[in-house]
């Protein structure tokens, strides 16, 4: 399960990919494109960018990553189960360089980088939903979608985050389109994995 994802990816990525897809990146005002700042680490309730649907193409916006806690003082939702669900609103993509996944049960466990093969940077399928502000008012936020994992994953644990393929980025955004077609373990060979020093 997904608690630390990293993102390195330069504002004009977004911009050439999302054209090559015919998605223009579409922006309130001009010069209002983010001021997108290297992290090579994101943390649940942090903000990171997200990629929604909009009028003309889509927005990225930064969002917090978890939704508001199901129950008084439970831990924000930052990871949702895919399977058999539909999810015919609030579909988003959030772009990662790498994720991590941990083994070990004692304290500092061994960390594992994931890395897609042969590209700079890929997108988790995210969903939107009820955040929750520092202040305990109410906003947007988004969940990771989660699946069974593909061979490169499983030996480190036993869920994945679902890593969509280019192809279906587009796909994914419009709610017609049948999530569980969409939604399934990375194949082998699609991650690269390799011990993270901390």
């Amino acid at each position: 399960m997904c608690n630390d994802f990293g993102n390195r990816i330069p504002y004009r990525a977004y911009v050439e990919e999302f054209s090559h897809l015919k998605l223009p990146l579409i922006f309130p005002a001009p010069g209002s494109a983010p001021n997108l700042e290297p992290r090579d680490e994101i943390w649940p309730t942090e903000l990171a960018p997200v990629i929604r649907p909009a009028a003309g193409g889509v927005a990225l916006v930064q969002l917090p990553w978890g939704w508001a806690p199901a129950r008084p003082k439970g831990r924000a939702v930052i990871n949702l189960r895919s399977e058999a669900r539909n999810f015919t609103a609030g579909r988003c993509l959030v772009p990662a360089s790498h994720f991590f996944e941990f083994t070990g049960t004692k304290t500092p466990k061994t960390r594992w980088r994931f890395t897609k093969v042969g590209e700079d940077w890929f997108c988790f399928a995210g969903l939107l939903g009820r955040g929750e502000a520092a202040d305990g008012a109410p906003t947007e936020a988004f969940t990771l979608l989660t699946t069974e994992p593909g061979p490169d994953v499983a030996p480190y644990h036993n869920r994945q985050p679902v890593i969509l393929e280019r192809q279906d980025w587009a796909a994914w955004l419009d709610p017609a389109r049948p999530a569980q077609d969409l939604l399934r373990p990375s194949p082998a060979g699609s991650l690269q994995v390799a011990l993270s020093p901390r």
